[in-house]
């Protein structure tokens, strides 16, 4: 199977396409035929070795996909093969298939575009814990985000005014804003 791979310390110039094994569903997991995969700041982190995850070489970056369910192992519940779905990965996702955890995997609806799925688990997620479990925001709130033009900032100032609040944004050009 085809994949993006790491095989040394360095930016994306560095990556090669390569070869891996096919994934197998092991007991708790779903092979996904990925159809789109979001790249993240975290991703570009790992292939510097400046992450706090440091995967063994050769590896494929990319932590969040989105495609179609190839086949589902031992223990599965709600999910079957042909489903559409979202994971975050960790890595692996610059390849054509995955074995996910069925923990991290997400229906998607069939109206959502495979590239809209691949990229929404990590940005919203990072701003629902920031809003919510850190910053405890409720209706009515004034909420400064920063770096609002970024996949983060976007996403924030979006799900602060979805919950009610008023969202003002800092950006660090005048192109940004």
């Amino acid at each position: 199977m085809k994949a993006l791979l790491s095989t040394a310390v360095g930016g994306p110039d560095t990556l090669v396409l390569g070869e891996l094994p096919e994934p197998v569903a092991g007991k708790g997991q779903v092979v996904v035929a990925i159809k789109a995969c979001a790249i993240n700041f975290p991703d570009t982190l790992m292939i510097e070795d400046k992450y706090q995850i440091k995967p063994p070489r050769p590896f494929a970056p990319g932590g969040e996909i989105a495609g179609i369910v190839e086949a589902v192992g031992e223990g599965v519940s709600g999910f079957a093969v042909g489903d559409r779905v979202m994971a975050g990965c960790g890595t692996g996702g610059l390849t054509e298939k995955i074995a996910v955890s069925s923990h991290n995997l997400y229906k998607m609806p069939d109206s959502m575009p495979f590239e809209d799925g691949a990229s929404i688990l990590m940005t919203y997620g990072t701003s629902i814990h920031a809003l919510k479990d850190r910053g405890h925001m409720k209706p009515g709130a004034n909420v400064l985000v920063l770096g609002g033009a970024g996949g983060i900032g976007i996403s924030a100032i979006e799900l602060v005014k979805a919950w009610g609040g008023r969202a003002v944004a800092g950006v660090s050009s005048e192109a940004k804003a």
